[in-house]
C-alpha cells in the first residue's frame, strides 16, 4: 500500500522532492530516517511496489524517486521506463545488491539517474539525492565497470556497430565531448580538457542528449562504452 508521508502539497518548493519505492519495509523506515535528517530534503510519499509509482508521482511530482528493482507486482525497471516516459519526468535513483548486475545496467538504459548500494552509508545515500537532483549521475566507476564486465554480450561486435552508427550523427567536437563524459568527466573537467568554457560544454551536451534522443549524461556514456570509444583505463 503507497503511503503518504505529510501533507499532499510541499510547504517549501525549496526542498528536494523524494519518492520512496521498495518493497521492504525497513528499508523503507531507514531512507525516510535517513531523508529526515537533512534539512534540504523531503519524502513526500513512500511505496511497497512499482505499480504504486505512477499514481504518487502525478499527485506530488517528486524530484527524485528512489526506486528498488525487484518487487512483486511490477518491477523496478518496469517503473523506471514508465516514468521516464513522462513529459516531466522525476530523476530515478536505482538501489540494488550486486545480485541484481544486469537488472541495473537495463535501468541505466532506461533513463535511471544512477543507482546506489544498499549499504551505502547514509551521508551517501542523502548526498546522491541531491546529485541528481540537480541532473548530475551518481554512478561509482569501479561498480559500473563491474557490472559492464559481468554482462552477457552475446551480441557484442553488433552492439558495438549501432552504437557507432548512433554517434556518427555527431559532430567531431560533440563527439569529444561524448567521450569525455563516457570517463566520467565532469563539465569543468571536459572544459579544460578541451579548451571550451563550461557554457559552451553545457551546450554541446545538450545537443547529443537531443540528437541521440537520450534522456541524460548516464545513457551517453554507456552508448560511449558500447562503441569502444574508450582507453583501457576507462572501459
Amino acid at each position: 500500500m503507497a503511503t503518504v508521508v505529510g501533507m499532499s502539497e510541499r510547504d517549501d518548493d525549496r526542498r528536494i522532492g523524494v519518492v520512496i519505492v521498495d518493497d521492504d519495509a525497513l528499508v523503507r523506515v531507514g531512507l525516510v530516517m535517513m531523508m529526515g535528517g537533512a534539512p534540504d530534503v523531503r519524502v513526500l510519499a513512500e511505496a511497497e511496489d512499482g505499480s504504486q509509482v505512477l499514481d504518487l508521482v502525478e499527485r506530488h511530482s517528486p524530484d527524485v524517486v528512489l526506486m528498488d528493482i525487484r518487487m512483486p507486482t511490477v518491477d523496478g525497471l518496469t517503473a523506471t521506463e514508465t516514468l521516464r516516459a513522462l513529459p516531466d519526468p522525476p530523476q530515478v535513483l536505482v538501489l540494488t545488491t550486486f545480485d541484481a548486475d544486469e537488472h541495473v545496467l537495463r535501468a541505466l538504459r532506461a533513463g535511471a539517474a544512477g543507482f546506489l548500494l544498499k549499504d551505502t552509508p547514509p551521508e551517501e545515500i542523502v548526498e546522491s539525492v541531491r546529485r541528481v537532483a540537480r541532473g548530475l549521475p551518481v554512478l561509482s566507476p569501479s561498480v559500473t565497470r563491474r557490472l559492464m564486465d559481468r554482462v552477457a554480450h552475446t551480441d557484442h561486435s553488433e552492439r558495438a556497430d549501432r552504437a557507432r552508427r548512433r554517434l556518427a550523427v555527431l559532430n567531431a567536437r560533440e563527439t569529444d565531448v561524448a567521450v569525455a563524459v563516457g570517463e566520467g568527466r565532469s563539465n569543468a573537467d571536459i572544459a579544460a580538457r578541451l579548451f571550451l568554457s563550461v557554457p559552451t560544454v553545457k551546450t554541446h551536451v545538450s545537443s547529443i542528449l537531443t540528437k541521440l534522443a537520450l534522456n541524460n549524461r548516464v545513457q551517453i556514456a554507456l552508448l560511449v562504452h558500447d562503441a569502444e570509444l574508450l582507453d583501457d583505463d576507462h572501459a
